[in-house]
């Protein structure tokens, strides 16, 4: 853990602590996973010290990222609308975006939740609306004639 407390309830806290497979390691944040290029999978971590900055080494056959509690949203800075927050808008219930055919799913956008399942769950949605929004351009180019001009502009897109 990054930091040397955490600020999940009491009750997950001691779950954690009691539990024989866990070992908090204080203070340390993911420098590099090892073996992940391996087609075997992770076999372990480089740990760096948030205040030394030395580094550790831990084996471990997994890892799984937490989403923080900040969007990482800073890539889309002045390209897409965001609140004071810096989570990015998008029509409520959808994944969409004010720019067609950009959506926005997880974390980046939802201040209320902010977890995993969140994330997968809108990534879905987000994967929906892409295939619905190419399904109308194909429609809309079958149904609609354009010239051959437009059509060779297409092809070579």
């Amino acid at each position: 853990h990054r930091k040397d407390e955490f600020r999940a309830e009491r009750i997950l806290q001691e779950r954690a602590f009691a539990h024989p497979k866990i070992e908090v390691i204080w203070n340390h944040s993911v420098d590099e996973v090892l073996g992940a290029s391996d087609p075997m999978g992770v076999t372990g971590l480089k740990l760096k010290h948030s205040q030394t900055g030395e580094t550790l080494e831990v084996s471990c056959d997994g890892l799984f990222v937490a989403i923080g509690h900040a969007p990482s949203s800073e890539l889309f800075k002045d390209q897409l609308a965001m609140d004071a927050a810096g989570y990015l808008d998008v029509t409520p219930g959808t994944a969409s975006t004010a720019i067609p055919g950009v959506f926005a799913a997880g974390d980046v956008t939802d201040d209320v939740y902010r977890q995993a399942v969140t994330a997968a769950g809108m990534g879905c949605m987000a994967a929906l609306e892409a295939v619905r929004l190419l399904a109308e351009e194909d429609h809309a180019k079958a149904h609609h004639a354009i010239s051959h001009a437009e059509a060779q502009k297409i092809a070579t897109w």
